[in-house]
């Protein structure tokens, strides 16, 4: 997907003036609330009139006002997953699933109603209504509508936030899923930062209704360490876990991470803040920590004031947090052997 903006709108006291261009197959619109995500989305949609300016899908031309090109939202085959899972009341799960299936041209259903069916494991809901499903079950009848709809964009507004933390990294893996198995391209927009690094591979950075940069997410995550109130968020899948005295034993590097919270049988999806990772040049004496890890730094980063620092172990990495100060006692530098202690507590298990 090629997306080119160059686009101007005013709300009331809100104006949104961008122009740019940004390429790939997941990409994310980031910023805070009120920043303009969300009347990005709707102009490209088609769903509000830009007061000036083009926007290129592709090849396709969805707006100009200088060709007085403007092309209705149904030509624009863009699909929407909004905040809230907007199912129609009055009909059935099934019905709401084929909804745009059968408005769209035989020519142009690429996707089978029982392939999104199977990918989003909804076999065991399409005979209910509507008003008997979960929030997490709503979100996922509404992406597989608007997947069967066979868009050639599918654009994500905050489809999570209305869900609690436990929903939320439920419905990711679907949403993951539907990108890569039919091959849609995704806009998926958030002020999560969390969710753009699991989402996508470049982002596109909203604020104040202009463009404030492009990046990558883990980039995106780097800026804003020492501003969030978590850091960096270290996000690691981890399986194979083994269990010994009530603690749960994860490969990972050349050797184990130890959780006090975790599963056996199956992969999860944890997070690791990087101020709770402690470094030490040399080998502690004594430590309650339960994970000792040995780590080469890979890498060091500036973030207002503080260091990252990128810990490898056998392929896989970690970033931890400290001050600038603390970084030039230890001599921290690229090639130093470190060791890195983390509470079995700090991982929080999130699916």
């Amino acid at each position: 997907m090629k997306l080119c903006i160059d686009i101007e709108k005013r709300l009331g006291d809100f104006s949104l003036k961008l122009k740019t261009e940004i390429s790939g197959e997941r990409v994310g619109i980031f910023g805070a609330s009120g920043s303009g995500k969300s009347t990005l989305v709707h102009l490209i949609a088609g769903l509000i009139k830009p007061y000036a300016g083009e926007i290129y899908l592709d090849d396709t031309c969805l707006f100009s006002s200088r060709k007085k090109i403007d092309l209705s939202p149904e030509k624009r085959r863009i699909s929407i997953v909004f905040q809230q899972a907007t199912l129609f009341p009055h009909l059935g799960v099934k019905s709401n699933l084929l909804y745009g299936y059968k408005r769209c041209r035989p020519s142009e259903r690429r996707i089978r109603p029982e392939a999104i069916i199977e990918v989003l494991n909804l076999g065991h809901l399409v005979g209910r209504g509507v008003g008997k499903l979960s929030g997490g079950e709503k979100q996922r009848v509404a992406l597989g509508r608007a997947v069967l709809a066979n868009p050639r964009l599918l654009v994500m507004d905050e489809p999570l936030s209305a869900l609690d933390d436990s929903l939320r990294y439920q419905i990711i893996p679907y949403l993951r899923s539907v990108s890569a198995e039919f091959g849609i391209p995704c806009l998926f927009i958030s002020h999560s930062l969390t969710e753009m690094q699991l989402m996508t591979e470049r982002v596109l950075v909203v604020r104040d209704g202009r463009l404030a940069g492009i990046s990558t997410p883990d980039e995106l995550a780097r800026t804003g360490m020492a501003t969030n109130p978590r850091g960096y968020l270290n996000l690691l899948r981890l399986d194979g876990a083994t269990q010994k005295d009530g603690l749960f034993h994860y490969p990972w590097g050349n050797g184990h991470l130890i959780i006090s919270e975790g599963r056996t049988g199956e992969e999860s999806l944890f997070e690791l803040s990087s101020r709770d990772i402690i470094l030490f040049k040399q080998h502690p004496e004594a430590i309650s920590a339960r994970n000792l890890l040995e780590c080469r730094v890979a890498e060091l980063f500036d973030s207002d004031g503080r260091k990252g620092v990128v810990l490898e172990s056998g392929g896989k990495t970690l970033v931890a947090e400290i001050v600038r100060s603390a970084a030039e006692e230890l001599g921290i530098a690229p090639g130093t052997m470190l060791f890195a202690a983390i509470k079995a507590s700090a991982f929080r298990r999130v699916s």
